[in-house]
């Protein structure tokens, strides 16, 4: 009887609002891994991958692309914007990486120019009520696909179809722009004319990506999904309004992929030693002190996309186990331990009191959520530089507790613990692929 050897489909997602380290945690796994998918979101999210003190900023593109060897796969559950990809692709093709095995789904929306307009005169429309997006054009697109006026990646190689999706999408629009943001039409002939400009080029990267996929995992091969965002930025499980337009969650692997839940075996979740969040919503955990400044400026927290400074609080249990119940979490990653060095005392978050009343799971409430503040357990601190441990027990016994500590309280072990910004600083308690 032969040996079987099991090579495993793993999601790897945010277990907070995003900025987590998904990227490092996913070029970890890269290097052992066949496919790398993307499954969601577009260039309005975006990884920091260090190697050999190199860095590289990803927006669109999985980071599996900086993996030789490695297939990255956007999927058709991403929506693209197509200057923006060849002008990552060309940056990292000047830097030696190489790009040619990109694969991008034919059924992938495209984000049309007048989705980025869209996106900007409506943020700036709702004055306070703002979502805090980043005015990419990624909501109207996903809006589009929805309603059934989008464009995919297939329209663009046949110029008649292309125009008259865009005509449609234009009618209404145009009425829009005009009449109630006071802005100019945009024509059909313009729009046509920028998405075929990128036509002749991006055809040899387009596939029938579902079909590459599960074929793939048929021949054995390993795939890891990489999730743009986070848990509490997913549409239906976030917090609502202050979402992103896509599904972040594991769910979100099958249907921004093709490839059927019964074929995903492991759901890796990332998490910061702290937290973070950039845009607006609520945020209990939040400080807006001098620690607050601390962990903004140690951390470098500051957004990969957008240089927005981040929003940043302190560990919150709370949202972690959220994440761990609706993602069915078989492991998570701590990052960015080494930031916390230096600190006495460590607050964590280990449940909500929302007017006299204790919450010890999210509140389903969204006012709730809102007026919620954080019951807190403080931790002891160390002030030991860790940044070049490798073993869980090169750590600080301060440092080890505090992590058995968030261990406890998650809802997930924790496998993985990143102690500085760069590919080998990493503790790996449980391998992730096994």
């Amino acid at each position: 009887m032969g040996v079987v050897i099991w090579m495993p489909a793993v999601v790897v997602l945010g277990a907070q609002w995003g900025d987590e380290g998904k990227g490092k945690a996913t070029d970890q796994l890269g290097a052992r891994t066949d496919y790398v998918v993307k499954f969601n979101g577009g260039n309005n999210a975006g990884h920091t991958v260090v190697i050999g003190g190199e860095k590289y900023a990803l927006h669109l593109l999985p980071s599996g692309i900086l993996s030789p060897g490695v297939v990255p796969v956007i999927g058709n559950g991403v929506v693209v914007d197509i200057e923006v990809l060849f002008e990552e692709i060309d940056a990292l093709e000047a830097r030696g990486v190489d790009t040619s095995a990109l694969k991008v789904s034919s059924a992938a929306h495209v984000i049309a120019p007048y989705n980025r307009t869209l996106d900007k005169v409506t943020e700036r429309f709702l004055g306070k009520r703002r979502i805090g997006t980043t005015g990419r054009g990624i909501g109207p697109a996903y809006s589009d696909k929805i309603n059934r006026v989008g464009i995919r990646i297939q329209d663009l190689f046949d110029e008649k179809i292309l125009r008259e999706k865009v005509e449609g999408a234009l009618d209404q629009k145009n009425h829009l722009l005009v009449k109630v943001y006071n802005r100019r039409a945009i024509t059909v002939d313009e729009t046509v004319d920028d998405l075929l400009r990128h036509a002749d080029r991006l055809h040899p990267l387009v596939a029938d990506t579902p079909l590459l996929l599960n074929t793939a995992l048929d021949e054995g091969k390993t795939l890891v999904f990489e999730a743009g965002q986070a848990t509490m930025l997913d549409v239906d499980h976030g917090t609502y309004p202050f979402v992103t337009s896509s599904s972040a969650t594991a769910g979100g692997a099958c249907t921004g992929s093709g490839v059927g839940p019964t074929r995903i075996d492991r759901v890796v979740a990332v998490a910061k030693a702290y937290t973070t969040r950039v845009g607006e919503g609520p945020f209990p955990t939040e400080l807006l002190d001098d620690d607050g400044e601390w962990l903004r400026q140690t951390g470098g927290e500051f957004g990969t996309t957008t240089g927005r400074p981040r929003r940043t609080g302190w560990y919150d249990a709370v949202v972690v186990r959220y994440a761990s119940r609706v993602n069915g979490l078989t492991d998570l990653v701590v990052t960015k331990l080494d930031v916390l060095t230096g600190r006495d005392k460590i607050p964590v978050a280990i449940a909500y009191d929302v007017k006299g009343r204790r919450f010890d799971e999210m509140p389903y409430d969204q006012s709730d959520f809102h007026h919620a503040t954080p019951v807190y357990e403080y931790l002891d601190g160390w002030s030991e530089d860790i940044s070049g441990a490798r073993e869980f027990d090169d750590l600080p016994a301060a440092a080890q507790r505090y992590l058995l500590r968030l261990e406890e309280i998650s809802g997930a072990r924790i496998s993985s613990i990143g102690v500085g910004p760069g590919r080998e600083a990493t503790i790996v308690r449980h391998e992730l692929l096994s």
